[in-house]
């Protein structure tokens, strides 16, 4: 067993909350819960069902991979906490795994070589997260790279364009979003750690934070 696997991933960037346990392509343990609200809930429990599935007690795992964002601001802060509160316990790195590159990785099994889609989630009511990729060899590259666009920004979506994430379609006036598909499955969380992540781990975890890309901004009600 080499000194990245096997790897603990967690996954609670949307509305998926996810873990992982994985060792190769194929050998890994996963459980993905999609129900709203349920990161704070759930997460321990499904940690723990995939290690008593795959029989590995948490001592023996080497790395900690969690979605780093961007997405939900709550869900991030979940996440990233049991990522380093296990780290810490464990005295094992983390590796950050970019949520909508981890989601790039599992679109490039399904999809056909030279697609373009482009993956946007909600950052508020007018402002989306938005990038835009392409489906290389198996894998992906950008096409646009990650940023904040305002929901009106209609010239980033043609007609013909594959467009996942948790917008409304009304939003952007296109008729078909894939709107059940905004968050990466954990297996792909490990998956991309696997892949791209061994330079990225962290030893020094104190200062792991999520990306939000944008400032969190509490909103004083009036009274």
């Amino acid at each position: 067993m080499s000194e990245l696997f096997p790897i603990l991933s967690i996954e609670t960037s949307d509305n998926i909350c996810g873990a992982c346990l994985y060792f190769n392509s194929k050998k890994f343990f996963a459980a993905n819960i999609v129900l709203k609200h349920s990161h704070s809930d759930k997460l321990f429990e499904v940690i723990e069902s995939v290690l008593k599935v795959g029989e590995t007690p948490l001592s023996q795992i080497k790395n900690i991979a969690v979605s780093s964002g961007p997405g939900s601001f709550t869900g991030l802060r979940i996440g990233m906490s049991a990522a380093k509160g296990l780290a810490q316990s464990l005295n094992i790195p983390i590796i950050k795994v970019p949520s909508f590159e981890a989601l790039a990785l599992q679109l490039s099994e399904v999809l056909a070589d030279g697609s373009v889609f482009t993956i946007a989630n909600k950052v508020g009511r007018d402002e989306l997260y938005y990038a835009k990729f392409q489906i290389n060899s198996n894998s992906y590259i950008f096409k646009q790279q990650l940023k904040i666009v305002s929901v009106n920004s209609a010239y980033l979506f043609n007609d013909n364009d594959l467009v996942f994430g948790n917008i409304d379609s009304d939003k952007i006036n296109k008729k078909i979003i894939y709107r059940n598909i905004s968050a990466p499955n954990a297996e792909f969380v490990a998956k991309w750690a696997e892949k791209s992540g061994k330079t990225l781990s962290v030893h020094d975890i104190d200062f792991v934070e999520p990306d939000y890309l944008k400032d969190f901004i509490v909103k004083e009600k009036k009274l």
